[in-house]
């Protein structure tokens, strides 16, 4: 058994994809010890946060699994499971910002599960992430997300408050997440860059 295991690390990756594609779970232990450090490395460079990353990590050999029969890899394996990874940390992102844009709707209408979107921005990495693209808006909308991250003021107080017109504050505050939302692919696409260069 040993000796079959440590003929898979031999293999080349092709030869470890063409097994895996018959179910071979052989060969997938032997990918996964070949890449997974790596892939956590990669992980917890976008996501500073262990727990994400080795989840991030499950995730890709997961979907890697249980794509195995339909697999079709024409680039490189490692550049493949870097794209996998790309697309995981990219939708976690995106996700998080959904998170906030959910939470805006809810203030507004008072749903029941509005703890729950809020207990997803808790994340001190993440609130740090977000603090700093806030600061780079302009600074009536920088100034609405803070009164409705900080403060929970509604529409209205915000309004009152900056002295403008409640849809001018729902105008600003859909803008700001457009935006933060453009600055978040942006970084994560340069971060991608970096890694493939």
């Amino acid at each position: 058994m040993a000796g079959q295991i440590q003929l898979m690390k031999n293999q080349s990756d092709q030869e470890l994809i063409v097994l895996l594609q018959k179910k071979d779970e052989k060969a997938f232990t032997a990918i996964y010890d070949r890449y997974h450090k790596l892939l956590y490395v990669v992980a917890y460079k976008y996501l500073k946060d262990e727990e994400y990353a080795k989840d991030a990590v499950q995730q890709i050999f997961c979907k890697l699994w249980e794509s195995h029969a339909v697999l079709n890899i024409s680039i490189n394996f490692k550049n493949y499971l870097f794209t996998m990874l790309k697309n995981h940390v990219l939708n976690e992102i995106r996700n998080n910002l959904t998170a906030l844009e959910k939470n805006y709707e809810l203030r507004q209408s008072s749903v029941e599960y509005e703890e729950e979107i809020i207990a997803r921005l808790e994340d001190k990495e993440l609130k740090e992430q977000l603090y700093q693209a806030i600061n780079k808006l302009p600074v009536q909308k920088k100034q609405v997300c803070l009164y409705k991250l900080n403060d929970n003021l509604s529409n209205q107080d915000i309004a009152e408050k900056m002295n403008i017109s409640i849809p001018t504050v729902k105008t600003h505050y859909s803008q700001a997440i457009k935006m933060l939302r453009e600055y978040f692919d942006k970084i994560l696409i340069f971060l991608i860059c970096c890694l493939f260069h």
